[in-house]
């Protein structure tokens, strides 16, 4: 009986290249959302008495399935002293045009500057940081981050291959700039970043979002967790160590995600009718980061942008006050695993120019820092053909429970892509995947979709929408994000039925088993 279909691999990479999976050069092609901004987006111009200075990390050879964790040595910087005002961060191939973000995109990016020190790690100052949304820094006129051309800066980054073929990629950064020699420097005062992560310090600061856990059809970190910090102190918190006035601030989040929170919480002090936090009347809302989502099919892919601060937002924060930060997924429709929930809020010492948030409201509605960008158009979910089949149609093949399902060379037994009999076990039972690709440094995932899982691949399809959840986490052993196992069994309550999966990292990889009484 056959369960798999060897050589698979190589038919798809051919469609991928060629675009009829929705993954290669023709998915920027593609028809264009039908969803336009709820919010207004900033202008992108080079601000008075600043340049626009353009740097690239690169080329870096993206593995094929590639999702790790890097770190680079000294990437290039301004030559001279001055000041940073704005800074914005892409992805371009050999040919110079942006990857489709379904192939190959920036999972996230953290530039840290080695000769500061962080606000709220202690460690090297992470200064700034976007991911596949690609938010944009723009700090207010008059303020800029002061930079000295000794500085020494490196870069985290994380690039995510969906696909079984390796490419080429650099990591660009624009920066605009005012040089210290510069008239528009004169009088230009200090900001610093806050780093406010839900998770905060963490190499990999992740959570999962279940389908139907929280309230509401809505899940936030960290009030909505049990025990997020495993007992110990929070570590979405921050105390102010002296007086001063917040500048901006924009969030970062992944598909699914809603919004991202700031919150300020004063001892004694008592919040504006409206804005306290439920419980907390000590505890003020200074701002809400909206995830703008351009995606006809809704929360379900990175096709958003997040409000960011307006210009004229200012909150006095004083010695001894807590800032906190909540992160809010979409949980009604599906589940959400390896989440983020982070704002990078700019600070500068000081009251005399900002409003105490206790006295007065401050969270105004924002500004989105982009559009929809064409690299999010192939959005999939449409018919597939013969590309994959149904396999609540296909036949069983019974196998004794503990049954090891090797994951080979972007294949699963029971593959979609296949037609033949799909790994069967008696209710009760399990079925046991490993993934022999973690060999190779690629993680693989079995996560639960809706049957029959065998529409196109794009940013917005496949989901983990099943109405029974399960998933397996990144299958390796090779640090953060892998889970630190290449094995995963089925859980052994699952009912009769066929159950439907795909790997959250390659999409376009999809399978099925069954249970039977």
């Amino acid at each position: 009986m056959v369960l798999g279909h060897r050589g698979v691999v190589t038919a798809l990479s051919v469609l991928i290249v060629a675009g009829t999976l929705g993954l290669g050069p023709s998915a920027q092609a593609a028809s264009p959302p039908t969803r336009t901004p709820s919010y207004p987006i900033a202008s992108t111009a080079v601000p008075a008495g600043a340049q626009r200075l353009h740097f690239e990390v690169g080329p870096i050879m993206v593995r094929a399935g590639q999702n790790s964790i890097s770190f680079t040595r000294r990437i290039p910087q301004p030559a001279e002293n001055g000041w940073i005002v704005g800074m914005r961060t892409n992805l371009h191939r050999a040919d110079g045009t942006v990857p489709p973000v379904n192939v190959i995109h920036l999972h996230h990016g953290v530039w840290i500057d080695l000769s500061n020190q962080d606000a709220t790690s202690g460690g090297p100052q992470r200064f700034f940081a976007a991911g596949e949304e690609k938010t944009t820094l723009e700090l207010p006129k008059g303020y800029g981050y002061q930079y000295q051309s000794t500085d020494k800066w490196v870069l985290n980054y994380m690039l995510h291959n969906a696909t079984p073929t390796p490419e080429p990629i650099w990591i660009t950064y624009d920066i605009d700039f005012v040089p210290a020699s510069s008239p528009a420097a004169q009088g230009m005062q200090a900001a610093f970043p806050v780093w406010m992560d839900v998770r905060n310090p963490s190499g990999y600061p992740v959570f999962d979002a279940v389908k139907g856990s929280g309230h509401d059809g809505s899940f936030t970190y960290p009030d909505d967790a049990t025990d997020p910090y495993g007992g110990g102190p929070p570590r979405n918190e921050w105390t102010v160590p002296e007086d001063g006035v917040l500048l901006t601030t924009a969030g970062h989040l992944h598909p699914g995600g809603i919004h991202d929170d700031l919150w300020l919480t004063r001892k004694g002090a008592t919040a504006p009718r409206g804005t306290a936090k439920a419980g907390s009347p000590d505890t003020t809302h200074l701002f809400s980061s909206i995830a703008d989502y351009f995606e006809p099919a809704g929360k379900v892919s990175w096709d958003f942008a997040s409000t960011a601060t307006p210009p004229t937002w200012r909150p006095i924060v004083h010695k001894g006050d807590v800032m906190s930060i909540t992160t809010t997924y979409d949980t009604k429709h599906a589940s959400w695993y390896e989440g983020m929930g982070i704002m990078v809020v700019w600070m500068a010492n000081g009251t005399s120019s900002g409003v105490n948030p206790f006295q007065k409201r401050v969270a105004v509605s924002g500004v989105l820092t982009h559009g929809h960008l064409p690299e999010n158009n192939q959005h999939g979910g449409k018919p597939a053909g013969v590309l994959f089949t149904d396999l609540r149609k296909a036949p069983s093949h019974v196998v004794k429970s503990g049954t090891v399902l090797p994951i080979s060379d972007f294949e699963y037994v029971g593959d979609m892509s296949g037609s033949g009999a799909i790994p069967t076990v008696k209710q009760g039972g399990t079925l046991t995947f490993r993934n022999d690709d973690a060999s190779k440094g690629i993680w693989h995932t079995i996560t639960s979709c809706a049957a029959p899982c065998d529409l196109t691949t794009g940013i917005a399809y496949p989901t983990a929408n099943a109405k029974i959840q399960f998933d397996s986490g990144e299958l390796g052993t090779g640090g953060p994000p892998s889970s630190g196992t290449t094995t995963w069994s089925t859980p052994t309550n699952l009912p009769p039925g066929t159950y439907t999966y795909f790997c959250r990292i390659h999409p376009f990889m999809r399978g099925a088993f069954r249970v039977v009484g």
